[in-house]
């Protein structure tokens, strides 16, 4: 009792204090303020005009540092909408930087190569596209009759893009693109057919009546190239006219609904031709198994090419050089972030080497993740970086604050784990506790920069609450995961310990 009673004594005395010297403070600040005033007053006005403008800038000044300095601002988020579309010299400014960066970009200048390698020729280059079977090899065999084009009847006979030289009503050269059909079981063939009709000016899909649901995203991936694109209903002699009629009108409203160029003349029904197998019943009974060759039925379709190559012919190249813009940026975008995964790698192994030699030599670690906090901060600094993030100093050591108040409730986790994992290790024996705490807080440390990581791979900045959340739900996983990696690290570090101490 009496020591509380002395305890509000003593803090009674220093309110009292603080309130005098706060009264003194704000006399003197008065006096001094009045006492200027008045020699403003009595002097110049140009000179009283440049005092107050001085005093206002360096209050805004102030004001501003504060709110830079306090103030979160909050994530970046992309304007909704397509995304902008990249130009030559943003792409060309990219690569530099990123050669610089020692970066690979040759995927990206491959792209750049062949445009330029088409720009050249001045062919316009028309991708057949549609899924397996259903006749685009055909197509072209009827188009080009001479072409040497391999066609399965078993279907998806195309594996490989492959070109054929047409000429169009005008005297156009056009050069017709068979790609691999979609929907198959060989991986990769999808992206490629993708990518090709990225790098054409026309695109002719292929189906066999009403759109599935793989077809229709297609069309909505092809779509967003923003070319004119032809749709065929190849195979329509296996209906009647009527029948015709109702799926080339559905085949409109599935094209306008999915956000396609739905002109009517654009929307065709065609017959390949090509060879069938029937079944001839004999007189006697017997049957017997034999090819016959339909004829190929496709005047709509050159019609309505030839009709496209006239109408649009100025917009072609353009259209096609914004695609394959694009498709560079995303040649680049991959290697970006390629590039950035495997030094990533590299930071967060380095720091967590540096934390496991920094538990070791404290003999007693405790079980704050943040003991030695300049790893963190430049293990965060190095990561943001890397994803072209400027934290601010707040930020940083908010994150390492937050991330701090979880460790405790996890630090058991790590330490069974790090005690399990390293009686797996042939020769370690009886595991020594400060080798356990040097492992679990090796594996925290690594979760640490993994979830920084993945925190700015989805928003590409820090933002210290998302972070440490990430941090505190991804622990387990990352704990488990980086197990034998850390373990390897902490008996590497211990054996040259114990060698040296020889």
């Amino acid at each position: 009792m009496k020591v509380d009673r002395f305890l509000r004594i003593v803090l009674g005395i220093a309110i009292f204090a603080v309130f005098l010297i706060a009264t003194g403070a704000l006399l003197f600040v008065t006096e001094s303020a009045l006492n200027i005033w008045d020699r403003l007053r009595g002097g110049p006005a140009p000179i009283l005009w440049a005092y107050a403008a001085a005093l206002v800038a360096v209050i805004l000044g102030a004001l501003y540092l504060v709110w830079r300095l306090v103030v979160r601002r909050p994530p970046k988020s992309q304007a909704p909408g397509r995304p902008a579309v990249p130009t030559r010299e943003d792409i060309e400014q990219r690569l530099a930087a990123a050669e610089a960066a020692g970066i690979d970009v040759e995927a990206a200048r491959g792209e750049l190569r062949e445009l330029a390698s088409r720009q050249a020729t001045g062919t316009v280059h028309l991708c057949f596209f549609g899924e397996v079977s259903t006749g685009k090899s055909s197509l072209i065999r009827a188009l080009v009759p001479d072409a040497a084009v391999d066609v399965d009847v078993v279907g998806g006979s195309t594996s490989a893009v492959r070109h054929y030289r047409w000429q169009a009503g005008e005297g156009t050269q056009v050069l017709l693109t068979d790609v691999p059909g979609t929907g198959g079981h060989e991986a990769g063939l999808d992206e490629l057919a993708l990518d090709e009709a990225r790098r054409a000016q026309l695109i002719v899909f292929v189906c066999e009546g009403d759109l599935a649901r793989p077809e229709a995203e297609a069309i909505r991936a092809l779509a967003a190239l923003d070319k004119p694109m032809i749709l065929v209903m190849n195979k329509a002699d296996r209906y009647n006219v009527e029948e015709q009629a109702h799926l080339l009108h559905r085949l409109l409203e599935r094209l306008e609904s999915i956000g396609g160029d739905a002109v009517r003349d654009r929307v065709v029904a065609v017959s390949a031709g090509g060879a069938v197998d029937v079944i001839e019943q004999r007189p006697d009974g017997s049957e017997i198994a034999s090819r016959r060759e339909r004829p190929a039925d496709i005047g709509v379709l050159v019609v309505a090419m030839n009709r496209l190559l006239q109408s649009e012919r100025d917009e072609l190249d353009t259209r096609r050089d914004r695609a394959v813009f694009r498709l560079a940026a995303e040649r680049l975008d991959a290697a970006e972030r390629t590039y950035r995964a495997q030094r990533a790698e590299q930071v967060i192994r380095s720091s967590t080497r540096k934390a496991i030699i920094g538990s070791l030599a404290a003999i007693s670690p405790g079980t704050d993740i943040l003991i030695q906090g300049y790893i963190g901060t430049a293990m965060t600094r190095e990561l943001c970086k890397l994803y072209g993030a400027a934290p601010r100093d707040l930020d940083i050591e908010e994150f390492l604050t937050l991330s701090q108040s979880r460790v405790g409730r996890v630090l058991p986790l790590a330490l069974a784990v790090a005690g399990n994992g390293l009686k797996a290790f042939p020769g370690v024996g009886t595991v020594a506790g400060g080798l356990v705490h040097a492992v679990a807080y090796g594996l925290i440390f690594d979760a640490l920069g993994r979830s920084l990581v993945a925190t700015l791979q989805q928003h590409g900045e820090l933002v210290p609450d998302l972070a440490a959340q990430e941090f505190e739900d991804s622990i387990s996983e990352h704990v488990e995961a980086g197990l034998r990696r850390v373990a390897r690290m902490a008996l590497e570090e211990k054996q040259g310990d114990d060698g040296a101490g020889r």
